[in-house]
């Protein structure tokens, strides 16, 4: 096991600093993302190394669709996400514990030597959260900086400033998927508050990170009107609009199948929204 970063020590165990959440994890636990453990007094990131998805993706897919277009990413991942989305679409290795879920072990140089090998020029850190697997994408993304390959982070964005500043030396894109800008909304379905994830966004536009924002439509729960154009006001008020928006269609997953998948008006109504506060680029995806 590799020692994690960001906690601290406490008398009955620690206190993860990763993200907001600030799991108090005793002596044998683990954290809400389910790949930090508490042992000996100290905190492990469990899943290091042990990637249970690789493949290659079109960039597009991330979807990045501004970001080295037309080329192919090698996309990874580990298991562990910090929020518990009711229609998350990967929950088969995002909302297990990392023996749950079939893994190989790869070293970081092996994984930057992989993508050598492919010719391919970037690096993906998708499918799950990334940040839960915070060093091992760090010493990836460190290696893959030096090689010359780009990184690219796709994210919920949920994650302290310190974890977050310790990537972006060696972070080129993002993809941060906003889940919604209710705070009630968000936390009742996704488990997490919308303000760091939008404060992060920020910080990723001042760090110079080229950025693409997602939000799916969640029929019945984060597709009104207002919540649109509390989004795009939001873009507007903080000069956003020339980062490109993907509204996204929802389809029933997981937890969450009581409901259709989002009416296809739906998102040309969010894109007229979008349009009307200036945001420039507007993809509807899962149509």
């Amino acid at each position: 096991m590799t020692e994690a970063r960001f906690y601290k020590t406490m008398e009955d165990g620690v206190e993860c600093l990763l993200c907001p959440h600030h799991c108090h994890i005793r002596e044998g636990g683990r954290g809400a993302c389910r790949s930090r453990k508490c042992q000996d007094g100290k905190l492990f990131a469990l899943s290091y190394g042990r990637p249970c998805a690789l493949a290659v993706d079109p960039v597009e897919k991330k979807p990045l669709n501004h970001f080295l277009p037309g080329t192919r990413c090698l996309s990874l991942s580990c298991t562990g996400c910090n929020l518990s989305c009711r229609w998350c679409q990967n929950s088969d290795i995002s909302q297990v514990a990392p023996e749950a879920a079939e893994s190989s072990f790869v070293t970081p140089e092996q994984m930057v030597g992989l993508c050598l090998q492919r010719g391919l020029p970037s690096v993906a850190y998708t499918y799950t959260e990334p940040f839960t697997w915070w060093e091992y994408m760090h010493d990836i993304a460190s290696l893959a900086h030096q090689a010359g390959l780009k990184n690219i982070l796709v994210s919920a964005g949920y994650v302290e400033k310190e974890p977050l500043n310790g990537i972006l030396p060696f972070l080129d894109a993002a993809n941060i998927d906003i889940k919604a800008m209710d705070e009630e909304v968000c936390r009742k379905y996704c488990g997490a508050s919308p303000e760091p994830v939008l404060e992060n966004i920020l910080s990723m536009r001042e760090a110079g990170v080229h950025l693409e924002l997602t939000n799916l439509l969640v029929t019945g729960v984060n597709d009104s009107e207002k919540q649109i154009t509390d989004l795009c006001a939001w873009m507007a008020d903080n000069h956003l609009q020339d980062i490109p928006l993907h509204f996204s269609r929802f389809f029933p997953r997981y937890r969450f199948t009581g409901v259709g998948p989002t009416p296809k008006a739906t998102l040309l109504n969010a894109r007229d929204v979008a349009l009307k506060f200036g945001i420039q680029t507007v993809h509807l995806g899962n149509i």
